[in-house]
């Protein structure tokens, strides 16, 4: 299983949110660059990045950051929030990412998110977050319609690889990672899945790890100290 340590950027810094909410956010450095060296110092080979500016606007306001911190770490990228556009993809892979990945839009636009799949292929992936129950929008500030595995089935269908499901209500929120939605979502999909949300603990990481997914991402476990990055890594590839 990979690790994707995780950098939220707001404000040209490194941020961590509780449960999805812009209003209870924490400031961990104001040098993201930084914080993703010292991921590559700890053995990462990956890392998940996400523009949560962009991810209210449609926009890319940190993309200068982030050209940055992937053409200067050796990291390979996978990068998410306000991608709605083949423009916006365009930028962050000429812009040195693995991946780019589509969240409001693959809600919105099921024909352009089947487009984008079929031409980029392992290049776009899907962010499919998930709250009460429902896929969530617009940097989680709304809701769809649509529940998490009949979107997953669109998704598998349309062609896309790899989906980073978030469980919103765990995200930030030290709880552990929602096992039992990973593991039905590893049983019914062909889908590379990411766990992220919750991820707070080397169990979680063994967890996670024996029921064969893809990858886990951890964010605030990371920043407070609960998970050394080289231990969940070596957790990880057991």
């Amino acid at each position: 299983m990979n690790i994707f340590p995780a950098i939220d950027l707001y404000g040209g810094k490194a941020v961590r949110l509780f449960k999805g909410d812009y209003a209870q956010m924490t400031v961990y450095s104001d040098d993201p660059v930084s914080v993703a060296r010292s991921f590559k110092e700890a053995g990462a080979e990956y890392i998940h990045l996400v523009d949560l500016e962009g991810a209210k606007t449609g926009g890319t306001p940190h993309i200068a950051l982030i050209e940055r911190i992937v053409t200067g770490c050796g990291l390979k990228a996978e990068i998410g929030g306000g991608v709605r556009s083949e423009e916006v993809i365009k930028k962050y892979l000429d812009a040195g990412a693995m991946r780019v990945i589509l969240g409001t839009a693959a809600v919105t636009n099921p024909g352009f998110t089947r487009e984008m799949a079929q031409k980029y292929g392992a290049g776009v992936a899907v962010g499919v977050d998930i709250k009460d129950g429902f896929v969530a929008t617009h940097g989680w500030t709304e809701l769809s319609g649509s529940d998490c595995f009949g979107f997953c089935r669109e998704l598998a269908d349309a062609g896309v690889q790899t989906v980073i499901c978030t469980d919103v209500s765990r995200d930030g929120a030290m709880r552990g990672a929602n096992l039992e939605l990973y593991r039905e979502l590893n049983a019914r999909f062909r889908l590379d899945i990411v766990a992220s949300g919750g991820v707070s603990s080397l169990e979680d990481v063994r967890e996670l790890r024996d029921m064969g997914l893809y990858g886990a991402i951890l964010g605030k476990a990371l920043y407070t100290g609960a998970v050394k990055l080289a231990d969940a890594i070596e957790e990880a590839r057991a």
